[in-house]
């Protein structure tokens, strides 16, 4: 870190304890937060907006919570986190039906994926593979916060999404077991999967503990008319995902606790199949097919081939003078395989094609601390804190060629997060003063041989150290004047120097300063309100998203599979809204709206669906029959998107992520029966068998791409509690 930018952190923490310090002394010291609170009343907490527990009600974002009864209730159909999260979360793009959340975007922009806080995006090079990283039977709840924020630093253009684990049960040990198969109801023929996952928690004392382990086995995905979904790109057929999860913790005393958690993932597809490829461009859809006897499959297996995180926290619930502390030191190291591309070929070295890897190394540590104060009868909250990041990324080929070279990167950051509770309102204000050094090795890019042997690349570039530093702020305020009426306005800003490697590996300059790296700062505006009357209750937002350098890339020459940076400014602005109402004790209904567009604002043309979405119509109704019998329906309405023209206006062809979206229905159904230690369910998925081409199959005209959507499947499962 260089001389200024050590002297500009140490006065952002002298400022920090300025203020902290003029606090404590004009102020009597409050209670502690939780017993200020009634303890008859039921308070929602989440922890991801401000990085430790707060009052949803005190919250200046929009804000979607899965809890754990919605998690269990959907996997009764899939155990796809991407699908689940599609349909729960207003702002989410449409489900992609495979590994890979490309293009899948929150509001528009990326999202930094974390599992209790810790990263699992690889923002340097997105891959995005990063929301299937865990099992959904591993987790507690999931929080959604969106909006660009930098609280948690680079990658959260768009938002975060926050896997919270399960925690121990009160009781000595508990054991959940769980049993699910599925086949396609089209065609069963080598369709069957077979999911299995065992639970075990408990309290001893001041010891607690949490395993979980899960094996699911992918069959042969099918589409409405049968056939075998392709595969060769993100396919869900045939992958075997195996999950350990492990918690351990230790009550030090009343206020001291210690912590210490593991997640391996693994999930890879191990049945090899052969796509009959196509472009959406042409009128047909890419499905795959069994290999003959003996026929080989170029490449490795394609998907997470070991996501291992470790992290120990240490929590002191009362430091000091009622301030709480909080460590987190934490390692994470990924291998992501993509799948085989004749693109990477190079006959001349004997190459005909290759898969990418993305591999990534990180380790940090996150000192925060919560101050919490009764100033002149303001409720007053202080977060602040430091974190400190090393990540080293890079994409290597499977066969050992460097496609992008290893980005060595230091971030270190201070941040400063206050909320002032004064009667109904609430006023928030932050800082976060960033600082990232990204070392990047002297490399000469990838030569790859397309069609007719023409080869590009081989270029080489001198390396060097990427620099980028920056303050960004936040600011909300929220009027809780009444339950059936609560709005509240926000501004927040991100900073991101994202798919970094993306620039790199499409370097034609010899030198890495000449390459266009400079970081974006996205500036986010949101208005929203949210209430409750009786058994009604609503939230709606809209928002505003700008940055002057956006991250698109397009490709060039058409075709090629090169892609460069177009660093355009960006504007993108949506709304969302979601209605819940409980007709009574056995009804349940619920829906939810959610549009965005984007464009260049100097030139007014629209933004591709590598980043820009269809509006989405979710709607949900769960019914309690009584006697342990209930059943849930679900509705999802994507509709149409048509912004952009044809590059040939005579064949109707389209180019890149361009392609018009035509709307499609999927409707999915569940019911469920148990007693008290067991419960058995059945899962209907696309219940009319709708044949449908997914949001991102329909936009992208890239070969391959263009999969249909998984036809009708049933799911049954049974879960024995003891």
């Amino acid at each position: 870190m260089n001389t200024s930018t050590i002297s500009k952190q140490l006065s952002l923490a002298s400022a920090i304890a300025t203020i902290i310090g003029a606090s404590w002394s004009g102020a009597a010291l409050a209670q502690t937060a939780g017993s200020a609170v009634d303890q008859n009343e039921v308070v929602e907490l989440i922890v991801t907006g401000s990085r430790t527990p707060e009052r949803l009600d005190e919250v200046t974002a929009s804000v979607t919570v899965v809890d754990s009864e919605a998690l269990r209730q959907d996997l009764q159909l899939t155990a796809e986190l991407q699908n689940i999260l599609s349909f729960r979360v207003p702002g989410l793009a449409p489900t992609t039906n495979s590994t890979s959340n490309f293009g899948q975007t929150l509001r528009g922009r990326t999202t930094l994926v974390m599992i209790d806080g810790v990263p699992q995006s690889t923002p340097l090079r997105n891959g995005a593979l990063d929301v299937r990283t865990i099992d959904p039977a591993a987790l507690q709840r999931v929080e959604v916060v969106k909006g660009a924020t930098s609280i948690y630093g680079n990658g959260a253009a768009g938002g975060i999404i926050n896997y919270i684990t399960r925690e121990a049960g009160g009781e000595a040990f508990n054991v959940e077991l769980t049993q699910q198969m599925s086949v396609n109801q089209v065609e069963s023929d080598d369709s069957t999967s077979f999911r299995s996952s065992a639970t075990v928690d408990g309290t001893l004392g001041r010891f607690s503990y949490v395993f979980n382990a899960t094996v699911d086995d992918n069959g042969l995905q099918r589409d409405a008319e049968g056939d075998i979904i392709g595969q060769a790109i993100y396919g869900l057929s045939g992958v075997r995902t195996q999950s350990l999860f492990g918690k351990l913790g230790f009550q030090i005393d009343a206020e001291k606790s210690l912590s210490l958690t593991a997640n391996y993932y693994d999930a890879e597809q191990v049945e090899r199949l052969i796509d009959v490829t196509s472009s959406i461009n042409d009128g047909t859809k890419t499905y795959a097919v069994k290999p003959a006897p003996g026929q080989a499959i170029p490449g490795e297996p394609q998907g997470v081939d070991g996501n291992t995180n470790l992290m120990l926290q240490y929590r002191d619930a009362e430091l000091f003078a009622n301030t709480s502390l909080t460590v987190d030191a934490y390692t994470q190291e990924i291998e992501n395989v993509f799948f085989y591309s004749a693109t990477f070929a190079d006959p001349a070295a004997g190459f005909s094609g290759g898969n990418s890897v993305i591999l990534s190394e990180k380790e940090g540590l996150r000192l925060n601390l919560e101050s919490v104060f009764d100033l002149n009868g303001v409720e007053t909250t202080f977060i602040y804190g430091a974190d400190i990041l090393n990540d080293v990324t890079s994409q290597p080929l499977a066969d050992g060629r460097s496609w992008v070279p290893e980005m060595d990167m230091s971030n270190e950051a201070l941040y400063l997060q206050s909320k002032f509770v004064i009667g109904d309102w609430v006023l928030k204000a932050g800082v976060r003063d960033e600082s990232v050094d990204i070392d990047v090795p002297d490399y000469t890019t990838l030569r790859m041989c397309g069609a007719n042997n023409v080869c590009r690349g081989g270029n080489p570039v001198e390396g060097g150290k990427l620099s980028y530093s920056d303050t960004t702020y936040n600011a909300g305020l929220r009027y809780n004047v009444s339950p059936a009426f609560s709005p509240f306005v926000s501004y927040s800003q991100g900073f991101d120097v994202s798919d970094l490697g993306l620039l790199l590996r499409a370097a034609s300059v010899p030198d890495l300063d000449q390459v266009q790296t400079e970081a974006s700062v996205i500036d986010h505006y949101e208005l929203g309100v949210s209430g409750r009357v009786g058994a009604f209750n609503y939230e709606f937002a809209i928002y505003e998203s700008e940055s002057e350098l956006g991250t698109a890339t397009v490709e060039n020459p058409p075709g090629s599979g090169l892609y460069v940076p177009v660093r355009a400014p960006q504007e993108i602005e949506g709304w969302e809204v979601a209605l819940g109402l409980m007709v009574n004790e056995h009804l349940d209904l619920g829906t939810t709206y959610t549009y965005v567009e984007g464009q260049d604002p100097d030139t007014g043309v629209y933004l591709d669906a590598r980043k820009i979405s269809p509006p989405k119509f979710t709607a949900w109704a769960d019914y309690d029959l009584g006697n342990g019998l209930s059943a849930s329906a679900q509705w999802m309405k994507v509709m149409n998107r048509d912004r952009f023209v044809p590059v040939d206006m005579a064949t109707g062809r389209y180019t890149g992520a361009e392609a018009p979206v035509e709307g499609y229905d999927v409707f999915n159904l569940s019911a469920r029966y148990g007693r008290d230690s067991w419960r058995a369910s059945l899962g209907i998925e696309n219940l009319f068998n709708e044949a449908y081409f997914p949001a991102r199959a329909q936009a992208f005209t890239y070969s391959g791409y263009n999969t249909m959507g998984v036809g009708r499947t049933i799911k049954a499962g049974l879960t024995v509690e003891f």
